[in-house]
């Protein structure tokens, strides 16, 4: 049972606002690692001057590759531009994943950007949660979110999705489930890089 729904946010994005969204954010961390700049948005895109929450995921190319940084947020009252390069910066910062992204590395990351459009708050998130729709933010122990495209990635359930996001937040698997952590479950348009500064793909 929903016990809150928030109105629309009301960002939406074509393909090339998406786009846009993820250049932006390259642009802000290559900025940010590069010279310690924050990029200015500049002269956006319609879109990007509503105001919505977004998320920003770094990946490397590496290896097997791995998170190398995350970063945003559901909610805020800044102007999506601004809050794409907050995230950005942020994702790339040693806030982030415990070490700062280094300018070796910037041609062996991937860039992908959440641009959320809506926010439930429910008090049943086992029932509520629909997979491949909602992103979970928990709000308890360090806070942490997962992306909505991420259990349809890794065939998790919706249990194990709830569990996962409550590891990344730092609390025990189960977490969810206590009255004073805070499950928020958001939807959103991802758009991320196919590969590193390569051709941009909407999820």
């Amino acid at each position: 049972m929903y016990i809150y729904m928030s109105q629309r946010q009301g960002v939406d994005l074509s393909y090339e606002d998406g786009a846009r969204a993820v250049e932006l954010a390259r642009e802000a961390v290559e900025s940010y690692v590069q010279h310690g700049q924050r990029e200015q948005p500049g002269s956006m895109r319609e879109t990007f001057y509503e105001r919505t929450g977004a998320f920003v995921r770094l990946e490397s190319t590496r290896g097997r590759g791995s998170l190398r940084g995350c970063a945003g947020g559901y909610r805020s009252d800044d102007q999506l531009g601004h809050v794409i390069v907050d995230a950005a910066i942020e994702a790339a910062s040693d806030d982030s994943c415990g070490s700062e992204v280094t300018p070796s590395e910037l041609p062996n990351l991937t860039v992908s950007v959440c641009a959320v459009t809506n926010v439930v708050l429910t008090d049943d998130p086992l029932s509520d949660l629909e997979l491949g729709t909602h992103g979970v933010a928990i709000d308890g122990g360090e806070g942490g979110w997962l992306y909505p495209t991420v259990p349809v990635e890794n065939g998790w359930s919706a249990r194990e999705y709830l569990d996962r996001t409550c590891r990344k937040a730092k609390l025990a698997p189960g977490a969810w489930q206590n009255d004073d952590v805070v499950v928020t479950l958001f939807e959103g348009q991802v758009f991320r890089e196919r590969e590193a500064d390569g051709s941009i793909e909407e999820l």
